[in-house]
């Protein structure tokens, strides 16, 4: 962080402006004008700083007595350095600011380097004016002893140094405004920091600290405090005394909790506690305009339950909950699991889309006395005309939609906000906006929201209890229309859906109005060419009905009577088989047009990323992509069904390289949702002998479910010709040949190279590079507090972050690979995982690894005994056969 220090004036930033104010500069005598601009000396900019400091010590030290601002380079000499900086204090007498700063240079990666200083003269604390000191990027370890004695210090600037602590007597500078120490290696803080009374800016993000003093509320005229990037696990209650403060930042720790009284503060503008742990956040926190609390993950059972007071709960899915007060009699537990989505676990209507995952929270079954607070995150989507997006739940074995509320965080990112009366399993969708209405006995009219030419009317008498009804209407593009009839006068009306609780038939007929197809009017109309459809499912087929009702026309509309509900729809076309051309225009309504993609990692080939994409998708996604993975151009467009079960297979000698839930017989199954990423990472491997050559394979894709009776490669290629084909695409996979004694898998780089991969021990159980794959795609944001526990210094993850900017999934995965290869052939790595993700409160996570840990030993056991090697149990041993971390078959 930068610090303009008040009455000083702002120093050149580059050669450029160094010698733009060398020519306003007064003639100061041979060798100073070049130097010397104002009263500020920047050598710095130039080659041999030091020697030309001292030549100017020696030669002309009455020019050096106007000098306010002196800059050196901190990668002089150490020995060099240290004798110029002793020429300070008695010839640059009124000198008020000293910037000994390195990084002005940079390695091959474009990294700065760190200056060669390590201390500093103790005659510097001489300087009597000097206001304002900066030492980054350079190597101190300890804090000079000369700086706490700089009594006119206003602004001291030490981030990116190495320093562990910083010692008590820092609390003796009187004047000081502003500290910077970020980009250390803190670990702990002085109580004497609470004796700066006068400091008002104080930057100690990036460090290592877990704890605060309590010391710190006594900086009374603080007004920013940032300790982002650090191991804090709680806050002083005296934080909340800091009663000059404005900018409070928190982010990226491992609090669970904050203190009370935090937003009372009154001159509080910003407190950002994004990336924690938060279990507990006080509810006057929650509707505060100025906290930021995207991203706080929570383990899936907090210690502290919520209590009748009620309470606010974080959760690690990106889902938060508000208990109100009363909403329980007695403290309950929450524990939450996410599913992957399929089709068992998800009801979609014809027109629906998904657009999250499955949420399970439980207790199931415990009613709340008050509706609970429930907020689900979610990208939204990019169609929006006439649809809406609700939270679906099951509630007594049947599916309802709640009442939503839809919270914008960020142009892509939304919250759907709904009030619960218990816990149960929930999810996001997207469906036609839907008009609803109870009808009594006495009648009532129920018109579109969307469409005002679509109504309904119950007559008196219709039903003897109220009946809750819905209404859905949705339209038809007249392009796609004409493309399929193939007559430019073909018109069709909006499509209308109707659905009641309760009895399936009505007392009395109830009349339904839809307006007639664009272009056509009751005067003119052919009555042979209208006909009125209706489809009931799970029926595949339109029925024409036109024959079995009385359709009454007026100008604009058609009216009719039914006893039931279904859906409805008007055509007009001089076409006979109406029914077949229906199902097919109805099927194009639903049909998404995809692409499918294989990419195969650049440090590591065996590394397969499969993906299905909506075509709107594909550029972006690849642009992504590319500078990681590489592979063919993505297939030709196919259409896929919301919802749809597809699944991959490897052919010509290749496989995938390790079991997994989703692999059934080799063949990576998947279920198509327009909103969600429908992509699987899978490593393989081959038979056929790669020291010769590279291996030529591929992988194809087909619909539906993995058949019970796998066909051979060259049936399924026989198969693909058909009329009712299942095959979509095949796509190239080439494994280079290797060379020498490399093996599969050591190509993923001198960082990642884990092949063979051995993390564990007989004991515990084995991972593979596939159990490690499956792990990184569950941690999500989660992945920081993860590596933290896991023993990594805050410094390799901003590494990494840097490295893997705007990759997520390329910082998971390159921290966990890392950090086990690290742990490679260690006792007990496999336990150290699953407690840093308990410690993560990532239960979820570990509760699987476990599972999988099991599914191992107990196929090794199996195994064993089918050989006759060991009678009876055996105790935990031998490596795991790999699993993918499927909850939905954990």
């Amino acid at each position: 962080m930068d610090a303009v220090v008040e009455g000083l004036e702002p120093q050149a930033a580059t050669a450029e402006d160094a010698a733009r104010d060398a020519t306003d500069a007064v003639d100061a005598g041979p060798g100073v004008t070049p130097l010397l601009a104002g009263n500020r000396l920047s050598l710095d900019l130039y080659p041999r700083g030091c020697h030309r400091l001292l030549h100017l010590c020696a030669q002309q030290p009455h020019q050096l007595l106007e000098v306010e601002f002196l800059q050196l380079s901190g990668h002089e000499d150490p020995q060099l350095l240290e004798a110029t900086l002793a020429q300070v204090p008695g010839s640059l007498l009124r000198l008020r600011s000293l910037v000994l700063k390195g990084g002005q240079r940079r390695d091959a990666g474009g990294a700065s380097l760190r200056g060669s200083l390590t201390t500093l003269p103790a005659g510097l604390s001489g300087l009597a004016c000097l206001a304002h000191l900066d030492l980054s990027f350079n190597n101190l370890e300890t804090l000079p002893a000369c700086v706490p004695q700089m009594r006119s210090l206003g602004a001291l600037l030490l981030s990116h140094n190495r320093l562990s602590e910083l010692p008590e007597a820092l609390g003796a500078l009187p004047a000081l405004t502003f500290l910077s120490v970020t980009h250390n290696r803190l670990q702990t803080l002085p109580t004497a920091l609470g004796a700066l009374t006068t400091l008002q800016r104080l930057d100690l993000s990036e460090n290592l600290l877990d704890t605060l003093p309590p010391e710190i509320g006594g900086l009374s005229s603080l007004a920013e405090l940032n300790l982002a990037s650090n191991r804090l696990q709680s806050l002083p209650a005296s934080l909340a005394g800091l009663r000059s403060l404005q900018l409070l930042v928190l982010h990226s720790n491992l609090l669970v909790s904050v203190p009370a009284g935090l937003d009372r503060l009154p001159l509080l503008t910003r407190l950002d506690l994004r990336d924690n742990q938060l279990r507990d956040v006080p509810p006057e926190l929650l509707d505060a305009p100025f906290v930021r609390l995207q991203g706080n993950p929570l383990g899936e059972a907090p210690p502290d339950p919520c209590s009748p007071p009620g309470c606010s709960v974080t959760l690690a899915c990106g889902v938060r909950l508000q208990f109100p007060a009363g909403a329980t009699a007695t403290p309950v537990t929450i524990h939450y699991r996410l599913w992957l989505p399929e089709p068992r676990l998800v009801p979609l209507g014809p027109h629906d889309s998904l657009l999250s995952g499955v949420l399970e929270l439980q207790p199931h079954g415990v009613a709340f006395q008050q509706e609970v607070g429930l907020w689900l995150l979610f990208v939204p989507p990019r169609a929006r005309r006439c649809r809406e997006v609700v939270v679906r739940t099951l509630s007594d074995d049947s599916w309802s939609d709640l009442e939503t509320q839809l919270e914008e965080e960020a142009p892509k990112r939304l919250w759907a906000h709904c009030q619960v009366p218990h816990f149960s399993w929930f999810l996001v969708v997207s469906r036609p906006v839907s008009d609803t209405c109870l009808v009594p006995p006495e009648g009532t009219l129920l018109c579109s929201s969307g469409h005002p030419g679509v109504k309904v009317t119950f007559p008196p008498g219709a039903t003897e209890e109220p009946l809750h009804v819905c209404m859905q209407v949705v339209r038809m593009a007249s392009r796609e229309l004409r493309a399929l009839l193939g007559e430019p006068e073909g018109a069709v009306s909006p499509l209308l859906g109707l659905s009641q609780s309760g009895d399936p038939s009505f007392l009395r007929p109830v009349t339904v109005q839809l307006p007639l197809p664009p272009g056509v009017t009751g005067l003119s109309l052919d009555r042979s060419r209208l006909h009125l459809l209706y489809w009931a499912p799970p029926a595949a087929t339109w029925d024409d009905i036109t024959a079995q009702v009385a359709l009454e026309l007026t100008h604009l509309y058609a009216r009719f009577q039914v006893t039931h509900f279904s859906w409805y729809w008007l055509w007009y076309t001089t076409k006979t088989c109406v029914g077949g051309l229906a199902r097919k225009a109805w099927e194009r309504l639903r049909l998404h047009r995809v692409n499918l993609i294989a990419l195969q990692r650049r440090r590591d080939p065996e590394q397969v990323l499969l993906q299905c994409l909506p075509r709107n998708k594909v550029d972006a996604t690849l642009r992504r992509l590319l500078e990681r993975y590489r592979g063919p151009e993505p297939s030709d467009t196919v259409e896929m069904f919301e919802g749809e079960k597809f699944f991959a297979a490897f052919e010509r000698g290749i496989d995938v390289d390790a079991d997994r839930p989703d692999c059934v017989e080799g063949r990576v199954c998947f279920v198509f949702y327009s909103h969600l990423k429908n992509v699987k990472e899978v490593y393989v491997t081959t038979t056929l002998d790669r020291q010769a050559q590279a291996v030529r394979g591929q992988v194809s894709f087909y619909r539906g479910a993995v058949p019970e009776e796998v066909p051979e490669e060259a049936e399924a290629a026989r198969q693909r010709k058909g009329a009712d084909a299942l095959w979509m695409a095949t796509l190239p996979i080439k494994l280079p040949r290797l060379r020498g004694s490399e093996g599969p898998g050591q190509r993923l780089g001198a960082s990642l190279s884990l092949a063979p991969l051995n993390l564990g021990d007989a004991e515990t159980g084995f991972l593979t590079q596939s159990n490690l794959l499956s792990v990184a795609g569950r941690l999500g944001p989660d992945w920081p507090a993860v590596a933290l526990h896991l023993g990594l210094p805050y410094r390799e993850l901003q590494r990494i972050r840097h490295e893997f900017r705007d990759d997520l999934d390329g910082q998971i995965r390159h921290m966990l690979f890392s950090w086990a290869e690290r742990q490679a052939g260690q006792p007990g790595a496999v336990g150290l995982l699953v407690q840093a993700l308990e410690r993560s409160d990532r239960q979820d996570v570990a509760e699987e690894v476990r599972a999988v840990l099991e599914l191992g030993r107990r196929k090794y056991q199996d195994g064993i005994r089918r050989t006759s090697l060991a009678p009876g149990d055996l105790g935990p041993s031998g490596p795991s056969a790999s699993q993918s971390l499927d909850p939905a078959q954990a």
